[in-house]
């Protein structure tokens, strides 16, 4: 008796031990580092500092600056991502003779790795001999080339189209997946009552998907949020601070400048913002599946 119930467990236990060696002995370490007054050439001198990192945030514009870069970057990225993947999920379940390569087609920006993106974005922006400054200018909307990577009014906006372009494949696979799996029937009974195309995107496809758009939303936001590769590429994070979010802001001071307890830090402080959204999700989704 005393060996059954325990066999469930021994069988868990590869898998908890991964968990534990991938997963919390590196989050255990960043909070430990977060701590400390961590810098890497001066790795026998770490003195501890307690909070020190988190007062030294407030404090810090360029941390302010990276924060309020991240909301735009995940608001505008994610917000795009699912107006654009939404609307491709509508067209790719209609009927036409192609729709068979479209869906195959779709994916390939999804596909791409991160830094081909920026690579051939940042081509594509390019002063001298970039494909938009040089379609603008023939059709005369722009009078000059414009430096879109090195203004920073147009750097950030110019990197979420790249990210937009990239990721919104997978809100169209995951919605087409959610329409598909909604009975022919209730289309069928709606269009004999007579509703409208846009009654019925209403009142049968929007219930039909909420719980996978949320999910999907929620999933997307937490990647975009921590995704720092196509910025890396594409600027680097400037000019100046235009481009800055936060896991580039924590990347940049604990690689390039060796401060790895106030990276730590700002890399917590990302986590907390996401587990706060992530808690507000699981709340709503229990709320929704028990009433």
């Amino acid at each position: 008796m005393v060996g059954n119930r325990f066999t469930p467990y021994l069988f868990l236990a590869p898998a908890l031990l991964a968990t534990a060696a991938i997963v919390l002995y590196p989050v255990a370490s960043t909070l430990w580092m977060s701590l400390h007054d961590f810098v890497l050439f001066r790795p026998h001198s770490v003195p501890f500092v307690g909070f020190g990192n988190y007062a030294r945030l407030l404090a810090d514009e360029a941390f302010w600056i990276s924060l309020w870069n991240s909301f735009v970057w995940v608001g505008l990225a994610v917000g795009l991502q699912f107006a654009l993947g939404f609307g491709a999920a509508l067209v790719l379940n209609e009927s036409f003779f192609w729709r068979s390569a479209a869906r195959a087609l779709i994916i390939i920006p999804w596909a791409l790795p991160s830094v081909i993106i920026g690579l051939m974005f940042t081509w594509i922006y390019d002063y001298n001999l970039g494909l938009l400054n040089d379609l603008l200018l023939r059709i005369g909307v722009l009078d000059g080339p414009v430096a879109w990577l090195a203004r920073a009014d147009t750097a950030l906006l110019a990197v979420v189209a790249a990210l937009v372009w990239q990721g919104f494949p997978f809100f169209a696979v995951v919605i087409l997946a959610g329409l598909q799996a909604i009975p022919s029937e209730l289309h069928e009974a709606a269009e004999i009552d007579g509703a409208s195309r846009l009654q019925r995107l209403r009142h049968v496809v929007w219930p039909g998907l909420k719980g996978v758009i949320l999910t999907a939303l929620l999933l997307r936001t937490i990647w975009v949020a921590n995704s720092l590769d196509v910025i890396l590429v594409m600027t680097g994070g400037g000019p100046g601070y235009a481009t800055h979010t936060l896991p580039l802001y924590a990347f940049l001071r604990a690689y390039s400048g060796m401060e790895f307890g106030y990276g730590s830090a700002l890399a917590v402080v990302l986590t907390l913002f996401l587990m706060a959204l992530a808690t507000v999700y699981v709340r709503r989704t229990m709320r929704e599946a028990f009433r």
